[in-house]
């Protein structure tokens, strides 16, 4: 079984919101859930330790992310803000929840923050068995810089273990971004210094292209995205949320890495008159792994980043998934168009691996 590496969770915006439990099985969630407002509003979850364990999945990039309050006024989402103060403290909260879990649940998550902790969690994975399963390794990555009130932030949020800095999900001071284009600004280029300073991760994922091109000028760093998918493969899409091919080569030229979603909507805008779940395949996702390898030349720029319990669930993936253990059944089918073994590697999660080795500190 290939080891997997997950580039994109919104686990501690579900905990704080909904109060899921990522210690206990996604089955045993769905059915306390049932009946209750979080699968009706964010889908039936994917996640669970015993899922991660049966998938081998080694390492997530867990995320910090709220909403700005104009982009959602749902009164149940207690995750979102008016200002960046509101901002930093909902983030704040989630970095907390992730030093709560890893503190009460020390067997099954631990925070990765260093090359030596990297290099210790993946030491007890090579180790593992049934009867000693592995944690679940927790990188923390920043999707949307509000929370970053001033320059001096990045220090406490580098101290909270954040490694990772997506700029964007809507527009906002530093940068344009999903459905609210606009450029890399002046307080956006001063941000990017800052962060280069600490040897943050730049996660271009929801920053609009404006933004995108003159950031894989500037940043000096490794950028990548984390969940993003190649436009043009999606049938019906319009919009700026998605990766141009321009930008997946200039990424390759950068040394970037993208994370392919398989959200249903993301993979095809109208699948729902085509035929709904039955009728969309994991298929779709190895179309778009197979589009970045082509434009790329090899297997190298590419992982996978389900965004998983980001705002969809079950219902909203192909067919073949129940649960995040079913990224394996990715293996025949990336076989079955000519893909070897080190390919497969590295694409389920070497890739990540090998940036992470890499680059933290």
């Amino acid at each position: 079984m290939y080891t997997i590496v997950d580039s994109h969770e919104d686990i501690a915006y579900n905990i704080a919101t909904f109060g899921r439990q990522y210690e206990r099985s996604a089955y045993e969630t769905r059915l306390l859930e049932q009946g209750t407002l979080a699968p009706s509003v964010n889908g039936e979850t994917m996640l669970g330790w015993p899922e991660y364990q049966a998938g081998s999945v080694a390492i997530v990039f867990g995320t910090l992310f709220a909403s700005p309050a104009r982009a959602s006024k749902a009164e149940w989402n207690t995750e979102r803000y008016n200002n960046p103060e509101e901002a930093f403290s909902r983030y704040a909260k989630q970095a907390d929840l992730y030093a709560r879990l890893t503190d009460e649940h020390p067997d099954k998550f631990r925070l990765i923050r260093s090359a030596q902790e990297l290099t210790s969690h993946m030491q007890t994975w090579q180790t593992r068995s049934q009867e000693n399963p592995a944690p679940v390794g927790i990188v923390q990555l920043m999707e949307g810089a509000e929370a970053i009130r001033k320059r001096d932030d990045l220090h406490y949020w580098w101290e909270a273990g954040v490694r990772i800095i997506g700029l964007a999900w809507r527009s906002n001071l530093y940068c344009g971004g999903t459905a609210e284009p606009g450029p890399l600004t002046d307080e956006g280029i001063n941000l990017l210094r800052g962060m280069a300073d600490f040897g943050y991760i730049l996660d271009i994922s929801h920053m609009d292209e404006q933004s995108v091109l003159p950031a894989l000028d500037l940043y000096p760093h490794r950028i990548i995205a984390s969940h993003a998918n190649a436009s043009a493969l999606i049938n019906g899409y319009q919009g700026n949320r998605h990766l141009s091919d321009e930008v997946i080569k200039r990424l390759v030229q950068r040394d970037g890495i993208i994370g392919v979603i398989p959200f249903n909507l993301f993979l095809d805008r109208e699948w729902m008159d085509n035929g709904g779940r039955q009728a969309l395949s994991l298929s779709k996702v190895v179309d778009q792994i197979d589009h970045i390898c082509q434009l790329a030349g090899d297997a190298a720029h590419v992982g996978i980043g389900t965004d998983f319990d980001g705002g969809f669930g079950l219902a909203s993936t192909p067919i073949e998934l129940d649960s995040i253990a079913d990224l394996q059944k990715l293996v025949p089918l990336l076989e079955a168009r000519g893909y070897a073994s080190v390919d497969i590697e590295a694409i389920l999660g070497l890739n990540w691996l090998h940036m992470l080795e890499y680059e933290l500190r």
